[in-house]
């Protein structure tokens, strides 16, 4: 690799076209948008970085030890060395400013001259005037320069006790003071003493009849010259109690295996019963209270569980004239994979998805309640915060469970611009969502939870840490005495179908507790099952013989099922039981359906027969549906499915590898050489001036801005209205409104940017 020592730079290209290969790559590596798409030369990659955009990207992603360092060199003029630094960081450690310096170098954020390192011109105008609370120097306001630092010093210790405490209430900024206004028109400034006396001694300007502010260079003193009250050079520690970690991983296992068993049941039902999909898109509130019902879970756990299964591609829209939220065929797929790979696909679903489910239930910025599966739990920052979270939870020796306050605390360090004003919720969240989903166990980091970090994406990897730690699938139940059946681990495949079918959950936990009822018994028999076969069913799935009581409750409820049949007339409805149809007659709550009896056991009804089954069933009796020719109908329930449907989150960005860094970096510098032979042959007699690259308006711009500050020419490439690209040496005075003007061959011209194919310095 090419190493070329940086020489007396004069500017940011001069500064990048003097890097290093292997310092091109760090640069290029740190902002990956400056490579896509690949700049023609390193004269087009110093353009593109001094972007506004590029730049405040750059910038964000500054922890608060490195903005802190960039704002303490951004207030001083000119260049910056690091005793500068050190002196006004009041820090301790050279050796911290100085790495802090080469850090800000390194991503092009400032640039070396002979003096000390330079923040460049976009990075000034990205952090703003007012730079950690300081205001507008004093050139650049009413008065004229600051007094000497030492005058400061003296009039401040003379100040009056009001001149001094507005001088403390600004000194750390805002530096911006509303103050009351002099009545007499002839005398326009501050009515009260203390403001009057601090503009008369030039401590504070008065820019409006109103309005004072404090100098930057006033604050500076008045601060012994340190820009920041409390400088956070070191990274917050995250602690927290120590758990054992095996204790983290069974739980976090079974967290894991709760979680599928959940989704499970969940699209179960919604195979059969699936919910309608909102005109305006979403689930509806009474859909996932009916949903947090049969989960037996919290609202808030239930709109994780079906936003996962969206993100999953497990649950879609239909696309039916009228929609409903359908599970996919990608769920069954996912049904037949062993439970590592199917907990790693969910994992590795929620890490990388823009969608928060956290924010259902809350308002959107139109004040519209957010639902589940709907648009407006898309947010975007909740995947870099996810993943900050996670990543600070990783960083720490040991199984360490710290509060979601000091993790707050320490994302607020690492991205000091790119926090929410609810962070503190936020990431209350993500821990709950990654406990529930066995990322986490008792507040620690589990073993699976570090793979999923480091796995970039590898299902088997993720799959092989969580899979030592799931309970084992069981194959038998215990049946009890009580109606209920105990299942001593996760129950999946075909008996975990039959006890869906043949029982209602009734508690979750370690050991699942299903729950027989007539009401479950008879929902197995409205699928055609016999009593016999629910018996034989429940001797194949126990390990224990079927108790007396159940199986007492299921013969009784097969013997009183189908005792009363109702075939279309309407209906007719038929039983050898006249007592039974006696009751149904004088039951007040059928009076809607319109029973009349026509026979001794026939009783008619206008409804249709799917009212009268229904009906009829709310109110205790156990009736079954019967064909025409007199047999019972077993109902056809098709299991619902959904086109698969992918894109439910934008495209992550793609990492560019050492590789292709390696491969930009030399095309550059073959393209940079290229440039240089071009213009020394033009030097000698050649064709005038060097090559000039195709530039986007944005690139082309930031070139212009530059030229303009520096009083400088540059050379450019404008296409005219016959669609030919005319070459010009430009002199650029003025960038407004998407035109440029200035002066070319003697002539002030103003040309439209979009028609600018290029633009170079001279």
């Amino acid at each position: 690799m090419q190493s070329i020592s940086p020489p007396a730079s004069r500017s940011l290209a001069d500064d990048i076209r003097g890097r290093s290969d292997e310092e091109l790559t760090a640069l290029l590596a740190a902002r990956p948008d400056l490579a896509r798409p690949a700049p023609s030369d390193l004269t087009a990659l110093a353009a593109r970085s001094s972007t506004r955009a590029s730049t405040a990207r750059a910038i964000d992603a500054l922890d608060t030890a490195h903005l802190q360092a960039l704002e303490a060199a951004a207030v001083g003029a000119g260049a910056t060395t690091t005793a500068d630094l050190t002196r006004r960081l009041g820090a301790d450690d050279p050796t911290l400013v100085d790495n802090l310096r080469e850090e800000l170098w390194r991503v092009a954020l400032v640039w070396r001259a002979p003096e000390g390192l330079v923040v460049t011109r976009t990075t000034l105008e990205v952090l703003g005037e007012s730079v950690a609370g300081l205001g507008p120097v004093a050139a650049d306001l009413p008065g004229g320069a600051a007094p000497s630092d030492e005058r400061i010093r003296e009039i401040a210790a003379d100040a009056p006790p009001r001149a001094r405490a507005i001088l403390d209430r600004l000194m750390w900024g805002p530096p911006l003071g509303i103050v009351p206004a002099e009545d007499s028109p002839g005398r326009p400034g501050p009515a009260d003493d203390g403001p009057r006396w601090l503009v008369a001694n030039g401590l504070v300007r008065a820019i409006a009849a109103d309005q004072i502010v404090l100098p930057r260079e006033v604050a500076l003193v008045l601060r012994d010259g340190l820009v920041h009250r409390d400088p956070h050079l070191v990274p917050p520690s995250v602690t927290g109690p120590q758990r054992q970690p095996e204790a983290v991983d069974a739980a976090a296992g079974a967290s894991a295996s709760e979680v599928l068993a959940l989704l499970d049941d969940l699209l179960d039902s919604w195979s059969q019963n699936p919910p309608r999909v909102l005109r305006t898109g979403g689930l509806a509130v009474r859909d996932l209270k009916a949903a947090s019902a049969h989960l037996d879970t919290t609202p808030e756990h239930t709109a994780y569980l079906v936003e996962l299964a969206l993100i999953a591609d497990l649950v879609a829209d239909d696309g039916e004239v009228d929609p409903h939220w359908v599970p996919t065929a990608e769920y069954d797929a996912w049904q037949t994979e062993p439970g590592g790979e199917r907990w790693a696909r969910l994992a590795l679903a929620w890490l990388s998805t823009t969608r928060a489910p956290h924010r259902v239930g809350s308002r959107s910025d139109a004040s519209a309640v957010v639902n589940a599966l709907g648009s407006d739990v898309q947010w975007p920052p909740i995947r870099s915060l996810r993943r900050a979270v996670l990543d600070l939870l990783g960083s720490v020796d040991g199984a360490i469970a710290p509060t979601a306050g000091d993790l707050a605390e320490a994302v607020r360090w690492h991205r000091p611009r790119r926090v929410p004003r609810t962070l503190d919720a936020v990431v209350e969240a993500v821990l709950r969502e990654a406990s529930w989903l066995g990322i986490t166990g008792h507040g620690a980091l589990s073993v699976a939870g570090r793979a999923l970090l480091e796995s970039d994406g590898e299902v088997d990897v993720v799959a092989e840490s969580i899979h030592p730690h799931l309970p084992a699938p069981v194959d038998a139940v215990l049946l009890q005495a009580d109606l209920t059946a105990i299942a001593p681990g996760p129950v999946t495949g075909s008996l975990a179908a039959f006890l869906r079918m043949v029982a209602d959950v009734e508690s979750r936990g370690g050991a699942t507790v299903h729950r027989f009822s007539e009401d479950s018994i008879r929902r197995c028999l409205d699928t055609g099952w016999t009593g016999d076969d629910i018996l034989a069913g429940l001797r194949d799935a126990s390990s224990t013989p079927v108790p007396q009581p159940l199986e007492y409750l299921v013969r009784d409820v097969a013997r009183r099922h189908g005792t009363v049949r109702v075939r279309g007339v309407g209906a007719v409805i038929r039983s050898e039981d006249e007592a039974g149809l006696d009751v149904m007659l004088a039951h007040k709550r059928l009076a809607p359906i319109q029973l009349r009896r026509i026979a001794p056991t026939v009783l008619t009804s206008p409804a249709s027969p799917e009212v009268v089954l229904e009906m009829l069933r709310e109110e205790g009796f156990s009736p079954v549906a019967e064909s025409a020719s007199g047999v019972v109908a077993v109902p056809s329930r098709p299991v619902r499915r959904a086109v698969r449907q992918r894109a439910i989150d934008p495209a992550l960005v793609q990492a560019i590898d050492r590789a292709q860094l390696g491969s930009l970096v030399a095309g550059l510098r073959a393209a940079e050489s290229q440039a240089q032979a071009r213009a020394a042959g033009a030097a000698g007699g050649g064709r005038v001036g060097p090559a000039i690259p195709a530039n986007d308006p944005t690139t082309s711009m930031a070139v212009l801005r530059e030229a303009i500050a520096d009083g400088r020419a540059v050379w450019l490439g404008y296409s005219d209205g016959l669609g030919q690209t005319q070459r010009m040496l430009f002199h650029p005075d003025r960038l407004d409104g998407g035109r440029v003007s200035g002066v070319s061959e003697g002539v002030t011209r103003t040309l439209s940017i979009h028609r600018i194919t290029g633009v170079v310095p001279n």
